[in-house]
């Protein structure tokens, strides 16, 4: 469970520092930097709904991962 948020969250990340690249190559001209934004919000809407999933389903608890 750890390690699936741990990788959710370097790929948000990624996405973010990717958008950053791109607004500075693209100079405004494309639509990568859009591209790479609309993934991070997904991912990060993904990850919430992921966690509330499965504080629901029992597989982690508030006081720490099972």
């Amino acid at each position: 469970m750890k390690a699936i948020v741990i990788i959710v969250l370097a790929a948000i990340v990624a996405a973010l520092f990717s958008a950053l690249v791109f607004l500075f190559r693209d100079r405004g001209r494309g639509t990568r930097m859009l591209t790479a934004l609309i993934i991070r919000v997904s991912l990060s809407v993904g990850l919430v709904a992921f966690l509330v999933l499965s504080y629901y389903m029992g597989w982690i608890s508030p006081n720490g991962m099972r």
